[in-house]
């Protein structure tokens, strides 16, 4: 039997200097924020490798420099550069440089992980297409956000750390309201909101209905102060015009000052789910 040489582990042969910028920072401990990090690492290493070695998920990267050039998550780093690292949709202008996602989502489609479904529900008011599934592993979901072009949502730092994710977003708050203003600040998405628009049990779409239809799936008080309601066309679920509905509105307001209700959409003064 021939005998098996065991070689020890490579031990890190280089360094390079990092410095990351604006929120990455809140993934790094708080001695090593908003200043030069010096990382051993074994030469040459991919940018990727740096990076995540750090602690910051890729997803959340969209410019990287490397000794000033403009550079993507691959090429490979070697002994005493030198990387700056820029989050998606950093405040500088951008468009003479390298992005990490040259075809971006044009429209935002969504993905939460199982532990965010409260802010799903709440895309889905909004009008977002927004899948949730609490039965699908790590591996599993990342394959889904590829296969249907959706932003992955989770705070697991980890997951979005997986090489073949290419769209991702780290929630950083914990109370759902305050997530979905994050995110509504974070992604500039406050253009595209069509509120009461989707069902927020499943995410289908929703379609009017008139009252003589839904009369016998309605309380007899609800039908005879009504005189809209909207169904989901997946799900079957109805709405109305709930006592809330002016609340939902200034919710809605509050997070999108800009927002008005289009007259052109069949919900334009504003209904409710109840």
């Amino acid at each position: 039997m021939p005998t098996l040489l065991l070689l020890p582990p490579r031990r890190p042969s280089a360094t390079a200097t990092l410095r990351f910028y604006a929120e990455l920072n809140d993934f790094l401990p708080p001695d090593r924020q908003q200043r030069d990090l010096t990382l051993p690492f074994v030469a040459p290493a991919p940018v990727r490798h740096l990076i995540e070695l750090a602690g910051v998920p890729h997803t959340e990267v969209e410019v990287i420099l490397l000794d000033g050039e403009s550079v993507d998550l691959e090429t490979s780093v070697g002994n005493g550069q030198r990387l700056a690292i820029y989050p998606i949709f950093e405040a500088f202008d951008a468009r003479p440089l390298l992005r990490l996602r040259p075809v971006p989502l044009r429209t935002p489609r969504f993905l939460a992980d199982a532990h965010l479904g409260a802010l799903a529900r709440r895309l889905r008011l909004l009008g977002f297409d927004t899948r949730w599934l609490n039965d699908l592993g790590d591996a599993g979901l990342v394959a889904l956000a590829r296969r249907e072009g959706r932003i992955l949502l989770t705070r697991d730092r980890h997951l979005l750390m997986r090489r073949e994710l290419t769209h991702g977003c780290f929630i950083h708050p914990v109370i759902p309201q305050a997530q979905l203003a994050y995110l509504l600040e974070r992604l500039q998405l406050c253009p595209e909101i069509a509120p009461f628009t989707r069902c927020t049990l499943c995410n289908g779409l929703l379609e009017e209905r008139p009252p003589a239809q839904v009369q016998s799936r309605v309380p007899p008080r609800v039908h005879a102060t009504q005189q809209a309601f909207w169904q989901c066309q997946d799900c079957g679920q109805l709405y109305w015009r709930g006592s809330h509905w002016q609340a939902m509105c200034r919710q809605i307001q509050a997070l999108c000052p800009d927002w008005a209700p289009s007259s052109q959409s069949p919900v334009s003064d504003c209904p409710a789910t109840a």
